[in-house]
């Protein structure tokens, strides 16, 4: 694997843990029960995309990512800081995962054939789920998407 892909890919485990992070944090701060356990679940598939990779760029003898980025750090800071209603959080989450997802495709593009394409690819069902969800619960709660 180059160094550029091992670079692109560990962007890509780093934004999906921040992200991971502030569902966790949301699932915490918001009132609805049933909104808490859908956020848990999408904490939970996220954790599942960052150990694919994680394990994926081991095997072809790189280095993974395991924590956030610094300025992932100062943005969640400021995306905790306020506190929220649960259609604040469901807006804020909506499009974190919606920038998620297009890092993704735009690593996939990036990204030759082989060099971890596949890898990328077999991830992506899981964060249009994830997509999907927010997009819906924003849609339920009348926020724009």
């Amino acid at each position: 694997m180059s160094f550029a892909v091992q670079y692109l890919c560990n962007g890509l485990i780093r934004r999906s843990i921040e992200l991971r992070a502030l569902y966790c944090h949301a699932a915490t701060q918001v009132s609805e029960p049933g909104l808490r356990t859908v956020l848990d679940e999408e904490a939970q598939s996220l954790t599942l995309v960052i150990a694919e990779l994680q394990a994926q760029i081991r095997s072809h003898e790189g280095t993974p990512a395991t924590r956030r980025r610094v300025l992932g750090v100062v943005r969640y800071g400021f995306d905790t800081l306020v506190p929220h209603s649960d259609d604040a959080w469901i807006r804020l989450l909506a499009r974190h995962e919606q920038n998620l997802l297009r890092s993704f495709e735009r690593v996939i593009a990036r990204v030759g054939a082989g060099d971890m394409s596949a890898e990328l690819h077999r991830q992506l069902p899981r964060l249009h789920s994830i997509d999907l969800d927010m997009h819906s619960l924003a849609k339920a709660v009348g926020v724009g998407h």
